[in-house]
C-alpha cells in the first residue's frame, strides 16, 4: 500500500467531518420539524443499507465466498449489539440538573451510537478503497451524505439538553471517529491484507445493525411515514447516480 493510498483514504475520511458539522447545524435549525427528521432518517438508513448489501458484501463474497461473508457480517452486527448493550450504562455527564431522565438516557445512547457506528464506517471505507479505489470513493461519498441527515436526526436528543458545549463536543468526537476507523482499517490491512474481504463484510454488518437498530426505531418516534419512505426513495436515486458517476 503506497503513501498516496494512505493519504487518499485519510482525505476521504474527513469528508464526514464536514457533513457532521452540517448535520449539527441542521439539528439546531430544524429540531422541531418532524417531517424533515423522518425524511433524513429514511435517506440515511437507505443509503447505508444499499452500500452494505450491494457493494461491500458482494465484494467480500468474491474473495471468501457467500457463507463466510454472511457469517462475518452477522459477527459485525452482533459485536455492535453487545457494545450497544453494555456501553450506554456508562455516565458521561451530570444528571442532577436535567428535568427529564428519558432525555438523559437518549443522550447516552446517541453519544455512544454516534461514535460506535462512525468507527466501522471509516473502517469500511478504508478497506473498500484498498479493494478498489472507485469503490472506496463511492463508499466515502455515500457515508458523507448519510452523515448529514443521520447526525441531524441523532443530535436532536442532545439539542434537548440545551447545552451547545456538550452538543459540539459530541459532534467533534463523532467527526473524528471516522478518520480513526479509517486508520484502524489501514493498519489492519497492513498487518493482514488477506483478511480484507472479512473486514469489508464485518463493517457492512455493523452498518446494517446501526441502520436497523437505531435509525428505524428513531423514525417511528417521529412518525411522518410518507416522508420516511420518501427519504428511502431519495437514497436509492442518489445511490444509483453515485454508482453511475463513479464506477460507470
Amino acid at each position: 500500500m503506497s503513501h498516496t493510498d494512505i493519504i487518499a483514504v485519510l482525505v476521504l475520511s474527513f469528508l464526514s467531518c464536514l457533513t457532521t458539522c452540517l448535520g449539527v447545524m441542521l439539528a439546531l435549525w430544524l429540531r422541531r420539524n418532524d417531517r424533515a427528521i423522518a425524511g433524513g432518517i429514511g435517506f440515511s438508513a437507505g443509503i447505508m443499507i444499499l452500500i452494505s448489501f450491494i457493494e461491500l458484501i458482494p465484494e467480500a463474497r468474491a474473495g471468501i465466498g457467500l457463507p463466510a461473508a454472511i457469517f462475518t457480517a452477522l459477527s459485525g452486527a452482533f459485536l455492535l449489539w453487545i457494545m450497544h448493550t453494555i456501553l450506554p450504562h456508562t455516565h458521561l455527564i451530570k444528571e442532577h440538573s436535567l428535568i427529564d431522565p428519558t432525555v438523559v438516557k437518549s443522550v447516552y445512547l446517541v453519544v455512544f451510537g454516534l461514535i460506535l457506528h462512525d468507527v466501522p464506517e471509516g473502517f469500511a471505507m478504508a478497506n473498500a478503497y484498498i479493494s478498489s479505489p472507485s469503490l472506496g470513493v463511492l463508499v466515502a461519498i455515500a457515508i458523507a451524505l448519510h452523515n448529514l441527515p443521520e447526525e441531524f436526526a441523532l443530535c436532536i436528543p442532545v439539542v434537548a439538553l440545551k447545552s451547545r458545549r456538550f452538543l459540539f463536543g459530541t459532534a467533534l468526537l463523532s467527526a473524528l471517529a471516522e478518520p480513526v476507523g479509517a486508520l484502524l482499517g489501514l493498519l489492519a490491512n497492513e498487518i493482514a491484507p488477506v483478511l480484507n474481504p472479512f473486514f469489508l463484510s464485518f463493517a457492512a454488518g455493523a452498518m446494517i445493525f446501526v441502520s436497523v437498530h437505531e435509525l428505524l426505531p428513531l423514525a417511528r418516534r417521529y412518525g411522518a411515514l410518507r416522508y420516511f419512505i420518501g427519504g428511502i426513495t431519495l437514497s436509492v436515486a442518489v445511490y444509483r447516480l453515485l454508482a453511475w458517476a463513479i464506477t460507470g
